[in-house]
């Protein structure tokens, strides 16, 4: 069945483009929601009126994405992961990371629009990133990947090892005065 979109489908098309459908997808979920209308002379009219606005978003949308190519062109993510001695993390920085860190910097991009090569970054380094952007604009970010520091986590481990050991003595001090009872007692009955 031929539709005209009515407002962006995400993978299908954007406002006031012509696609053929399922007969069901359109019926059950297009029409519904407003999404698309009929391809017929009436609604072939309505948005040849339509059109000059439509390519007016169309032009904004293209401009917002070369200004935040530009952005994320310059931009240096730097991820800090735990990582052994060898540079190998112990996890895996995967487009879900490195969206999390695009949007502490200010930046909403969907993780299914970046494309980390070899799907995730296992080591220690420097990578290139490519996020798809407005139509075939694609940006490329350099994720700066660098271990955390081993000395925090060996202290906080010395910290807790110093905690256990206090517990230890304070427990053991505890108990002695109760086994000295006894023995004073019988030490009094005699």
């Amino acid at each position: 069945m031929k539709v005209i979109l009515n407002a962006d489908v995400k993978h299908l098309g954007e406002e006031g483009d012509v696609k053929l459908v399922a007969a069901g997808y359109a019926r059950n979920f297009l029409f519904p929601r407003n999404l698309a209308l009929p391809y017929n002379d009436t609604t072939i009219a309505y948005f040849e009126s339509r059109k000059e606005e439509i390519e007016a978003k169309k032009a904004q949308k293209r401009a917002d994405s070369a200004s935040l190519k530009e952005k994320l062109d310059a931009l240096t993510l730097v991820i800090k992961m735990p990582a052994g001695a060898n540079g190998k993390l112990y996890g895996a920085v995967t487009n879900l990371s490195i969206s999390e860190a695009l949007t502490k910097e200010g930046y909403d991009i969907e993780r299914k629009r970046i494309e980390v090569p070899g799907s995730t970054i296992k080591m220690v380094g420097k990578y290139v990133v490519r996020v798809r952007l407005y139509e075939s604009s694609t940006a490329e970010i350099t994720v700066s990947v660098e271990a955390q520091e081993e000395q925090k986590k060996t202290a906080e481990k010395a910290d807790k090892k110093e905690a256990k050991a206090e517990k230890k003595e304070a427990s053991s001090d505890a108990k002695a005065p109760e086994a000295e009872a006894p023995a004073a007692e019988e030490a009094k009955a005699e």
